[in-house]
């Protein structure tokens, strides 16, 4: 309990320099990120935290990267959270709801280690398994796979767009396995990327 007491006293001690990024320094922010993510570490060093700012508000999200294994920590962190104004503590990575920029194609593309993918130009395909049929795989197809087929952080990458859009539980829970290749045609089989948490939805 000690970890857990140190780290949430350290984050409601500095709270305001979360929530007011853009209005401290460079290295006043990356010391008290640094010292976070210390306490957290010793907490769990397999945990991760992310922080999304708005206006006046903001939230702090702690997260397993969809290891299910880690799922028990991350729910005991967030629930001896203390009330804090003007921030939202959340367990786990949740589903994207704004899906406009998605239907539209007026998205940035995601960039990771030098990979850049276009969440609206990418589908996926569903893949069966004969030997367990009710289990869910899909097949990513990527329009410009063939450019970062070879660079390590390709899956990692996709792994982190599609627990965007389902949420990290759901990326644990529902999907059993995945594959990525590259688009070479739109076919009737294929989905958008970002409607698979309605698909999932749908055959629940």
């Amino acid at each position: 309990m000690n970890t857990i007491t140190n780290f949430w006293n350290y984050f409601q001690q500095n709270n305001f320099v979360f929530l007011f990024l853009n209005e401290v320094s460079q290295e006043e922010m990356k010391f008290h990120f640094y010292k976070l993510k210390e306490e957290l570490y010793r907490y769990n060093k397999n945990l991760d935290l992310i922080i999304k700012n708005k206006k006046n508000e903001a939230e702090l999200i702690i997260t397993a990267h969809g290891n299910p294994y880690l799922f028990k920590e991350v729910e005991l962190l967030a629930f001896y959270a203390p009330k804090i104004k003007r921030w939202k503590i959340t367990a786990f990575l949740q589903p994207e709801k704004d899906l406009d920029k998605y239907e539209n194609g007026t998205d940035k593309p995601f960039k990771f280690y030098g990979i850049n993918i276009k969440v609206s130009d990418s589908y996926f395909i569903l893949l069966g398994n004969p030997e367990k049929p009710i289990d869910l795989g899909i097949k990513v197809l990527l329009k410009n796979y063939v450019v970062y087929k070879n660079n390590p952080k390709l899956t990692e990458a996709v792994y982190i767009i599609i627990e965007h859009f389902i949420g990290e539980k759901s990326f644990a829970n529902d999907l059993k396995f995945i594959e990525i290749n590259q688009l070479h045609q739109i076919n009737t089989d294929h989905l958008k990327l970002h409607h698979l948490k309605l698909y999932i939805n749908d055959e629940r």
